[in-house]
């Protein structure tokens, strides 16, 4: 596939998630590349020396390395959807920013060595402004956009660390909208399982 986009990506990370989605809805042609974190292919390494994901490679070697500006850019290719139309990108730099944060400290309190219950409950301001945001069903409207799949993927991590806990809260509208999220055809999508690439491997469209 001469030519073609090339996504590394880890199916459950949020931020590969979050460019999977914008690249599906923008309709871009992308070579995906299942990544196994342990075992990073060097391909990857040599246009992103810093290891994570998502990475995009565009044809002509530029390398989109951050998943917000991969989504901004395949949008900006195509925005079939109007995911650009009122986006609030404070909004998700306070979820990439306080929230994941303390996200991480109550996921992996272990790691952190840290009290999970007081992050967990740091964690709940974001929600609880989130909960304020639904009137016309998203977080920015009537519509899912590109706020939607940028932070959804970060609640949903959330919500799975206790989530009977997480289903008891008294938050109807975050809840009501990450279960629309995980139950949709694009959500399935995105979330479609790839082998690990390994060099020489036959390409795979996400699609």
């Amino acid at each position: 596939m001469t030519g073609a986009v090339i996504l590394y990506s880890f199916r459950r990370c949020p931020y590969a998630m979050r460019a999977r989605l914008a690249l599906l809805v923008s309709g871009v042609r992308a070579e995906v590349r299942e990544v196994v974190l342990r075992d990073k292919p060097l391909a990857m390494l040599a246009a992103s020396p810093k290891g994570t994901v998502p990475v995009l490679v565009l044809p002509d070697g530029v390398v989109i390395e951050e998943s917000l500006e991969v989504m901004l850019w395949a949008l900006g290719r195509a925005d079939p959807e109007g995911w650009l139309e009122g986006a609030d990108l404070g909004l998700v730099g306070r979820c990439d920013g306080a929230f994941k944060f303390h996200l991480d400290r109550y996921k992996y309190f272990t790691r952190y060595g840290c009290d999970p219950a007081e992050h967990r409950a740091e964690g709940m301001r974001f929600l609880e402004e989130l909960e304020g945001r639904f009137s016309g069903g998203f977080l920015c409207g009537e519509r899912f956009g590109l706020t939607d799949a940028a932070v959804a993927p970060f609640v949903r991590q959330f919500a799975a660390v206790e989530p009977e806990w997480f289903d008891g809260l008294a938050l109807p509208c975050v809840r009501g909208w990450l279960e629309g999220f995980v139950a949709s055809s694009l959500f399935r999508r995105a979330m479609r399982r790839f082998e690990p690439w390994r060099a020489g491997d036959v390409p795979v469209l996400l699609c």
